[in-house]
């Protein structure tokens, strides 16, 4: 069916969805998303029905009028003569209209049976498919029927008890089943918060099932979980905010290009804080603790390798008209040419100037820090520290010029090539005419040279920059000068110190925010203001 949706800010044409069988309505909490619910709900209000999983121990307020389209409703028609009997609670009137159901079909049955119709047939009932569902979902359970009430059997215990007393959860799965088949035909269904009490690896299957019970219906939910937004095949708006003085929302719908993952796009439409995305997992690396600490005011998102946080960050920038969000990216510098630094920063993607994450907690500023705090001479610390670290890089001379040598040659073959030619034969004569203008020697002589000149001065900052060791921090004695037994106790206590809101945690942040030479590390002020 067609749908219309609440007003739209800035917009006086009608906003219609066609064809509509699925819509995941999403938003932070507060941003208007329950209330454009209710807008559709009051717009279509004899043919939406509304589920909740409150329903099922919120007690019933008999004040309020009936809804045309729901639980209560059904009830009151079938109980219309008995309204001196009052249930406390949606779930309660559930079971009761799937028991007068049950009664219903046998007493027909029965009657069939005795007029000689042999071909009289038991219908599946509403109880029936809902026990099918409710079984396979938690499937050590066994719904049992008896004269005057359903029993659950567990496969733990195998003793019977009365479905009244069902956990929370079992209700829930219940309740979100039945309630489906009570909404009439072609109804408007609104799911408020469909993962509400539900375990997330039950989810998305639930709803699958109850969507494919009733394919008559349209299923609009309310969500704030963006799982379950992801795994629903439907269009997804994005509420943004309401306007009370217009009585309009500012809401988009979600066209999530290729480029960036989905759950990821979500997400970060949920939250308000700008977007730092960075390398590394989400638990262990050092990258994903120490970067929260540095940069408070962005939201970190790690995304784990260098190529997944150039791509997402460039397809993120891309649609900033869309969702209004600033975003950055950083990644190590790996050997990277100045060309190309330059080229990443104008792609808002940061670079440190050191070579990889474990150099930025090298920096003399946090080395004396450290030193200083643990009741060390912080000269004399970091002066052992400097002449380790240059002995090690000498030592290491001639393998990290090749290591650059072979990162710059085969990023220069990359480039140079020419994609334009047609034949194998162009293209053979190109790139031998390539290894004739690429001069491995000349590039590996310079580089060399240079790093000797590095180690001939003492310049530990530009070894910092161009040296790739993973076992740099070890290697440079800061753990046993310091009184650490290991690298990871050094990297925990730089990374407590940066939890303190002191002057020494300011020491630190300050050296990490200037390795990445940002012009500014705080977001623009009026990036989320929408």
């Amino acid at each position: 069916m067609d749908i219309v949706l609440p007003r739209k800010a800035g917009d006086d044409n009608e906003v219609v969805l066609k064809n509509a069988d699925k819509l995941v309505i999403v938003g932070a909490n507060g941003s208007g998303k329950s209330l454009f619910g209710s807008e559709i709900e009051k717009r279509y209000y004899d043919r939406t029905f509304k589920i909740s999983a409150l329903n099922t121990i919120c007690p019933i307020d008999y004040d309020k009028p009936i809804r045309p389209d729901s639980v209560g409703a059904e009830y009151a028609r079938l109980f219309n003569e008995k309204s001196h009997i009052r249930v406390k609670t949606e779930f309660e009137q559930l079971f009761a209209i799937l028991q007068r159901e049950e009664l219903e079909d046998l007493i027909k049955y029965k009657e069939d049976l005795s007029r000689g119709r042999t071909t009289a047939k038991l219908p599946k009932s509403k109880l029936d498919k809902t026990q099918l569902i409710w079984e396979r979902i938690f499937p050590q359970s066994k719904l049992v029927r008896r004269c005057d009430t359903i029993e659950i059997v567990s496969g733990k215990s195998g003793n019977p008890y009365n479905a009244m007393e069902m956990s929370h959860g079992e209700k829930v799965v219940f309740y979100l089943i039945a309630s489906s088949f009570i909404a009439r035909p072609e109804s408007i269904i609104v799911v408020d918060e469909p993962e509400m009490h539900l375990h997330p690896s039950m989810t998305s299957a639930l709803w699958d099932d109850i969507e494919a019970l009733r394919p008559d219906c349209t299923f609009i939910y309310l969500t704030h979980d963006l799982n379950f937004a992801v795994s629903r095949n439907s269009k997804r708006i994005w509420v943004k905010s309401y306007d009370a003085e217009t009585g309009s929302f500012d809401y988009e719908f979600i066209e999530n290009p290729d480029k960036l993952p989905e759950e990821i796009y979500l997400e970060l439409l949920g939250g308000r804080k700008p977007v730092l995305f960075i390398e590394g997992d989400s638990v262990s690396s050092i990258d994903s603790r120490l970067y929260p600490l540095v940069f408070t005011d962005w939201t970190i998102k790690p995304l784990g390798g260098c190529n997944k946080v150039i791509e997402v960050t460039k397809a993120f920038s891309e649609m900033k008209s869309f969702h209004l969000l600033e975003s950055r990216g950083i990644v190590d510098r790996d050997r990277r040419t100045s060309h190309e630094i330059e080229y990443l920063r104008s792609k808002n993607i940061y670079v440190p100037d050191v070579a990889e994450v474990e150099n930025i907690l090298m920096l003399e500023p946090i080395v004396r820090t450290v030193a200083r705090r643990t009741g060390n001479d912080e000269d004399e610390v970091f002066n052992t520290v400097k002449r380790c670290i240059i002995k090690f890089f000498k030592a290491d001379i001639k393998g990290q010029a090749l290591l650059h040598t072979r990162h710059r040659i085969r990023n220069g073959i990359v480039f140079r090539i020419d994609t334009r030619v047609s034949t194998i034969e162009e293209f053979a004569k190109h790139v031998e005419h390539l290894t004739e203008e690429i001069d491995p020697y000349n590039t590996y002589n310079k580089l060399l040279s240079k790093f000797k000149r590095y180690v001939n001065e003492g310049n530990y900052r530009a070894v910092l920059r161009f040296f790739n060791q993973k076992s740099m921090i070890n290697q440079s004695r800061v753990t046993q000068l310091c009184g650490f037994a290991t690298t990871d106790k050094y990297i925990n206590y730089v990374i407590s110190l940066l939890r303190e809101n002191s002057d020494d945690s300011e020491i630190i942040r300050k050296a990490v925010k200037e390795c990445f030479q940002m012009e500014s590390t705080e977001p623009q002020k009026n990036a989320d203001k929408k």
